[in-house]
């Protein structure tokens, strides 16, 4: 299915952030990388999507490809570059947003614009396969909709206004933001036949609802007057959202093509496959990882990669029992260690070190390309760790429900908050990931971070920093709070100042992990043999090994007391936290 051609992406340390979660922009992430304390510490660096022009999901709503910038400059991607430091960025494959050039034509010129067919019209894709409601929705038959994989609650679409005067509904697997400006009584110049207190008490009506977040077309208003009043608060609708592609026209693919070649010509040398699982879709399956044309997709992005010489990184959030990771893998691809944090919390929660060094384990012995994470700017993954049905066998998880339900409760105990999976009726079925930072998710215990590290550094696999972990960062529950799309995810995004960036290069739990990462980015052992040393379920022994270049993790889960003892050019040192 994939090509012969394989890059694999060089052993370092990669650091995530957005542009601006240090300071106000990516110059201010680079004056941080070119201070003293981080000299060798980062040989990459997963620049997050408001690195291009967005709108929605922090980033993940792509308006265009180009760089935006009020966060970056060419500038900064000059100084990356004398640093030494590889650039990893996205490419959201599955959607678009609604302010994009191209679903812009289409709200311009709807059915004769030349992108029609470039996103999916719900009702064109269902037709002759459901019934159409009172609202002008096709629901497609049972047998079909069951099929379906949820994202959020209800169907996956967003109703768009087009220029004949209907509304047409565009398949949204992600995200959506409706909003209504309030009504005043200008609105309502035509409705000559009320008075001014009564045309007063329905703005109050209309408004009240609207800070609510209520239906507005449930209110009770006789007809016509509700049909009108909801001519008028349609008008002054806005809405945003992640519109789903269509894989099957051309422009599409020509649309890849140009963006593959515009982000090399960033500096992108890896570039990782957001939501491609859900880019495949046909009448009859499921709309997450279709096969084989989910493959068939995959390989035809592959080719472009091919030609712009980037390392791919697909993206793929599903249980373990499933063995979708093992799949992608053994068609040459990279794939992502989403299964790390939570069996991290769960060693270090539990004391014991069986369930992580069986997947440390399974990690070398199927000869897995990884990277790995503690905590990322999503949540921390928990359905990955379970166990899936398939073909009427059960395949275990990595942990047992009970077990992946406890780390659940530990991290809403310490203030986490849950994102869950629905069917087509909007009831919940599965829980997905927990947000939280990984620091409050600890427990905020400055050693249990620190052995956290340690661990994620000596596990196989490239790690990935983010860089709230990297300063301890606790849950900001005032972001989270404040509601709106994605909300829940803005408990561990915190921008951090210049100042806290001072004030935490002078704290242990920071300038510990720098030593450590430094460590992991320049010894030549970790490019060599790892080796799992006999010990007890209470202790992990790691050793990695290249020539003469040795290091070795001794570490204690119960009290989190760890020591490194490592080579380096011949010379036997020790680290002992």
């Amino acid at each position: 299915m994939s090509s012969e051609k394989n890059t694999t992406i060089s052993n370092g340390v990669m650091l995530n952030a957005y542009p601006d979660s240090i300071g106000t922009n990516l110059s201010d992430t680079i004056k941080m990388l070119q201070k003293k304390d981080f000299k060798d510490v980062f040989s990459l660096f997963y620049v997050l999507p408001t690195f291009f022009n967005s709108d929605l999901d922090r980033g993940f709503s792509i308006i265009d490809y180009n760089i935006n910038e009020e966060l970056v400059s060419k500038d900064d991607l000059k100084a990356l570059k004398e640093l030494k430091i590889d650039l990893k960025f996205d490419i959201v494959l599955n959607h678009l947003s609604v302010a994009s050039p191209q679903f812009k034509d289409i709200l311009k010129n709807g059915e004769k614009s030349k992108y029609k067919d470039f996103f999916i019209n719900w009702n064109s894709f269902w037709k002759n396969n459901g019934e159409l409601n009172k609202d002008g929705i096709i629901i497609p038959k049972e047998e079909f909709l069951n099929k379906l994989f949820m994202r959020k609650s209800g169907l996956p679409i967003l109703k768009v206004p087009f220029p004949d005067g209907t509304e047409q509904p565009y398949w949204n697997t992600f995200y959506q933001e409706i909003n209504f400006e309030k009504v005043i009584l200008d609105d309502l110049d035509a409705l000559q036949n009320l008075s001014i207190i009564e045309k007063e008490e329905i703005c109050i009506t209309i408004n009240e609802a609207i800070e609510r977040k209520k239906d507005i077309s449930i209110l009770d208003f006789d007809e016509p007057l509700k049909t009108e009043l909801l001519k008028i608060v349609n008008s002054k609708k806005t809405f945003l959202g992640q519109m789903d592609v269509n894989a099957k026209s051309n422009l599409v693919w020509n649309f890849y093509e140009e963006t593959l070649a515009k982000v090399k010509s960033f500096g992108c040398s890896i570039l990782r496959l957001d939501a491609f699982a859900y880019l495949h879709k046909e009448v009859g399956q499921s709309n997450f990882f279709n096969k084989p044309g989910t493959w068939t997709y995959l390989e035809k992005i592959k080719q472009i990669a091919d030609k712009n010489n980037l390392t791919l990184l697909p993206e793929i959030h599903a249980e373990y029992g499933l063995h979708l990771h093992d799949e992608v893998a053994k068609e040459g691809y990279q794939i992502y260690d989403f299964f790390l944090p939570g069996l991290m919390i769960h060693t270090l929660e539990k004391g014991n070190n069986k369930a992580i060094l069986n997947w440390a384990k399974e990690i070398i012995a199927k000869g897995y390309k990884t990277v790995n994470m503690l905590g990322c700017h999503d949540g921390i993954p928990v359905l990955d760790l379970k166990g899936k049905e398939v073909n009427g066998a059960y395949n275990k998880g990595l942990l047992e429900d009970s077990e992946i339900e406890s780390i659940m409760n530990t991290i809403i105990e310490r203030g986490g908050r849950v994102k869950n999976l629905y069917d087509p009726a909007g009831n919940k079925i599965s829980y997905y990931q927990v947000n939280a930072t990984f620091f409050s998710a600890l427990g905020e215990n400055d050693q249990k971070l620190l052995l956290a590290r340690a661990i994620q550094l000596f596990m196989p696999g490239i790690p990935q920093v983010w860089y709230l972990d990297l300063f301890a960062g606790k849950n900001n529950y005032e972001a989270a709070n404040k509601g709106g799309t994605g909300a829940h995810k803005e408990i561990n995004r915190t921008a951090l100042s210049s100042k806290d960036i001072e004030d935490g290069l002078k704290t242990d739990i920071v300038l510990n992990q720098l030593e450590l990462m430094r460590l992991r980015n320049t010894l030549e052992a970790f490019n060599g043999k790892i080796i799992f040393n006999e010990s007890p379920e209470t202790e992990m022994r790691i050793t990695w090994k290249l020539n003469n270049s040795f290091a070795e993790l001794k570490a204690n889960l119960k009290t989190y007391s760890f020591s490194v003892l490592y080579s380096d050019k011949g010379e036997k040192k020790s680290l002992i936290f």
